[in-house]
């Protein structure tokens, strides 16, 4: 695993850290993290956190992708509709028996070469192939396993239903609104000035609104 250097920063690694992770993990803008860590008399401007985040965000999120504990042999493989741009997409994702995300791919789509390339890339960054695979009764999963050469047990559900309670659960339900949340945003955050698009694709929080609480 590759050392992340903090070498030639004014503040130390815990703060850096600090501020990313807050930034990342909560519905929050710069000047929310400015404000927060100014509360634990550390004095950073927003703009020192917006380029700790470009820097140090994507090697975190490597860190973390490496430490994660192997998914189980059973897959759940589903595909539904998004409109992105006003143009139809499809959300080709895969999740494992307990729910944990494994994978997620938009595509122009719903045939045999987006299902190929959906498993291709699963079983590339998971460096294994699962025992049993779950899809609903669509003809392009088949076609892929048979393309790919795949042993894996196939098991269908109905069509236009889930192939598992794994994939309606509430929490994944959850999941599901968020994915497609973060697409018809990140269309959207597209057509912006570059130097802002990683504003835009935040959600609106409280900070962000003007309360008159008088009124209320």
């Amino acid at each position: 695993m590759a050392r992340i250097s903090y070498r030639y920063h004014h503040f130390p690694a815990p703060i850096i850290r600090h501020a990313v992770w807050r930034y990342v993990r909560f519905t929050l803008s710069y000047r929310d993290v400015e404000d927060l860590v100014a509360e634990r008399g550390i004095d950073v401007s927003y703009e020192t956190v917006r380029r700790w985040v470009l820097k140090f965000g994507p090697a975190f999120a490597r860190q973390l992708r490496q430490r994660r504990p192997r998914p189980s042999a059973r897959w759940h493989l589903d595909e539904m509709v998004v409109r992105i741009g006003g143009e139809r997409m499809y959300l080709w994702r895969a999740v494992d028996h307990e729910g944990e995300i494994l994978d997620m791919l938009v595509q122009r789509r719903r045939d045999k070469r987006a299902a190929v390339k959906l498993m291709r890339t699963l079983l590339k960054k998971q460096g294994f192939a699962p025992a049993t695979i779950v899809t609903d009764k669509l003809g392009s999963y088949a076609a892929a396993f048979r393309n790919l050469r795949l042993s894996a047990r196939h098991e269908q559900g109905l069509r236009g239903q889930q192939p598992g309670r794994e994939l309606t659960s509430g929490r994944q339900a959850t999941r599901t609104k968020d994915a497609v949340f973060q697409v018809a945003e990140l269309s959207a955050a597209l057509s912006q000035p570059s130097c802002r698009r990683l504003q835009y694709l935040q959600r609106p929080t409280s900070s962000h609104l003007a309360v008159d609480t008088a009124r209320v």
